[in-house]
């Protein structure tokens, strides 16, 4: 409930959404019952159906399976085929770079990787090596001779 300025109710809005609200809402709730109910009905009907003739559904799902792969195979093929028209008359015309530019290019981009993953790995071979002497050091300062004694070396 919304109250106004004066402290009381504003009952007429209340009422309008409730007379408006109850009607919808009730009429949504019949409409997915009746769905729901339909869906049931639909699948009792089915099943047996589709028990029946699976035999002859099986084998269709597969052609079909196989025909849609089939078009869009062709589909990429056929993509792939006007994107190396394409590549060979923007070669032929010079519009692209040529192709040891390309293979320069390629070239520089692997060696910074190359060059980025060398490095990570030395970073990271460095600080196993230093968490080792760590422990190694840790190990060394503390040794147990027996039990609830301890000896440091020194």
């Amino acid at each position: 409930m919304r109250y106004l300025e004066n402290g009381s109710c504003d009952f007429k809005n209340s009422i309008v959404a409730l007379i408006v609200g109850v009607p919808v809402g009730g009429s949504l709730l019949a409409l997915a019952g009746l769905t729901l109910a339909g869906s049931v009905i639909g699948l009792m009907l089915s099943v047996p159906l589709f028990l029946l003739f699976s035999p002859v559904i099986v084998p269709a799902a597969i052609t079909i399976g196989l025909a849609v792969t089939a078009i869009l195979a062709s589909g990429l093929f056929g993509l792939t085929g006007l994107s190396s028209v394409s590549w060979v008359l923007n070669y032929l015309r010079g519009t692209s770079d040529t192709v040891p530019e390309q293979l320069d290019y390629a070239k520089r981009r692997m060696a910074d990787a190359v060059g980025y993953a060398g490095q990570k790995g030395k970073e990271m071979g460095q600080y196993v090596q230093d968490k080792a002497h760590e422990a190694h050091d840790t190990s060394l300062t503390t040794e147990t001779t027996e039990p609830g004694k301890t000896r440091r070396h020194t």
